[in-house]
């Protein structure tokens, strides 16, 4: 058991050494803002009465407080102030009030200065050149739960994390989180693939998730997360895509009451931070936020399938039909030539991500 804590500390303080590396940090009395100076831009700082710098850092998160992703990020606003001896406070403003995913993250790239970390989704990443992130959201690549949570333990994954700092982006992965399995749901009855045929199915820029909606026969429409609801209301799209815990924090459901359980892709995201905020930090909270992020992914992956588990029985109590798919074949084979495309050149990598299933 020493051994085990050891090693976990020991991968933890290697973390915060690779999340400092190259973010221009400077020393307090170096940086701008210095102590007892407020900063208009984000990653605040203010005096304690100890006169050590008190950071406030903004966390964007597009879901409600009292979804899935808002739950995990209360527990990871906990574990960061209790961590850092309350020198850091995490100001979580969350349902989307500073934009979409990538809105937010278009802010952080440009240093906007507004946000200083968000969750976003692996699949609203593709638009950023990130090809390695891209394999996570190739459809039907994720066996089970345990299939993801066994890869984010790997080497390649840790890799990806830092894939977006290495593309010039500015940003850099903490943790990995993940929200359910990904299903359609539809204003109108569905029964199976067949049902899919020219139906306007909403989608995020993901040129992923895009082109495998229009594979399997449907007409994906781009639809900003926030509209979503007005226009399954209004009828610019028949359907839409969503985890379970979320196609019901959310309240699809009120406008679109079927279900296709056909677990398409897992909802795999991470939580990244701007480099820029963390070269304002000191060593010590850097790695309090380090090891937050760490306890935080063990809780997502604890509460998760519970979540989605008791979302889907109170769906089922409001009349929502949810339609189960017992073979998932024809849809994974309309997908072939996606998979296909997105995995050229990076083929071993792919296969480092299926054989996780093995484990």
């Amino acid at each position: 058991m020493k051994k085990q804590k050891m090693t976990a500390f020991m991968l933890t303080m290697a973390l915060t050494a690779s999340l400092f590396a190259g973010c221009g940090k400077s020393s307090a009395n170096d940086s701008a803002g210095a102590a007892g100076t407020p900063e208009t831009s984000g990653g605040s700082k203010t005096e304690t009465e100890a006169g050590a710098d008190s950071v406030v850092l903004t966390y964007a998160e597009v879901n409600s407080n009292d979804s899935l992703d808002g739950k995990v990020a209360a527990y990871f606003k906990e574990q960061v102030e209790e961590l850092s001896g309350g020198t850091v406070t995490i100001d979580i403003q969350a349902s989307g009030v500073l934009g979409a995913e990538n809105d937010v993250l278009d802010g952080m790239i440009t240093e906007s200065g507004m946000v200083d970390l968000c969750r976003i989704s692996i699949f609203d990443l593709n638009n950023y050149g990130c090809e390695k992130s891209s394999l996570m959201g190739i459809p039907f690549t994720w066996e089970s739960r345990d299939h993801y949570w066994s890869f984010t333990k790997t080497d390649f994954a840790r890799e990806i994390l830092e894939e977006r700092s290495q593309k010039g982006l500015g940003i850099k992965g903490l943790f990995y989180m993940e929200e359910g399995f990904r299903n359609y749901f539809f204003v109108n009855e569905v029964k199976g693939i067949e049902d899919l045929q020219g139906r306007k199915i909403r989608v995020s820029s993901d040129p992923i998730l895009t082109q495998m909606t229009d594979l399997l026969g449907a007409s994906a429409t781009v639809v900003s997360f926030n509209e979503l609801y007005s226009s399954l209301q209004s009828g610019v799209v028949d359907g839409g895509d969503q985890p379970t815990a979320l196609y019901e924090s959310n309240a699809f459901y009120e406008v679109a009451p079927y279900l296709l359980k056909d677990q398409h892709t897992l909802s795999a995201s991470e939580v990244v931070m701007s480099e820029a905020s963390m070269a304002k930090l000191t060593e010590e909270q850097m790695g309090a936020i380090v090891e937050a992020g760490e306890k935080t992914s063990a809780y997502c992956r604890e509460i998760s399938a519970q979540e989605e588990a008791d979302s889907e029985q109170r769906l089922t109590e409001k009349g929502v039909t949810i339609v189960e798919v017992a073979d998932q074949t024809p849809y994974r084979e309309a997908c072939e030539s996606l998979i296909s495309t997105y995995t050229s050149g990076l083929e071993n990598e792919y296969q480092q991500i299926l054989d996780c299933a093995k484990q």
